[in-house]
């Protein structure tokens, strides 16, 4: 079966925090902000299976590319930066 692409309403600008998981040693947990179940109410579904994709380009040009690529689909990426905090 083919993967289906959830396409939000409207422009989603949220921010939040990556969490620690002690068993991965790691900070692997991302947890979604109320905004974007908003925006995906498919994400509700608890039968249902999700799965995501991640890119990284390393460069512009690469990344760009991409994006030329992009503009012939009809799906629109999820841009995601990751930041790391101020030490306190």
């Amino acid at each position: 079966m083919e993967k289906k692409t959830l396409v939000p309403r409207t422009i989603i600008n949220v921010e939040g925090k990556l969490i620690y998981n002690e068993n991965f040693q790691a900070w692997n947990t991302i947890r979604l902000k109320k905004e974007i179940f908003n925006e995906f109410p498919q994400l509700r579904e608890k039968r249902s299976a999700f799965s995501y994709k991640m890119i990284y380009y390393r460069n512009h040009e690469e990344f760009e590319k991409f994006i030329r690529q992009l503009k012939k689909e009809e799906v629109l990426p999820v841009i995601m930066f990751l930041y790391k905090e101020p030490e306190k």
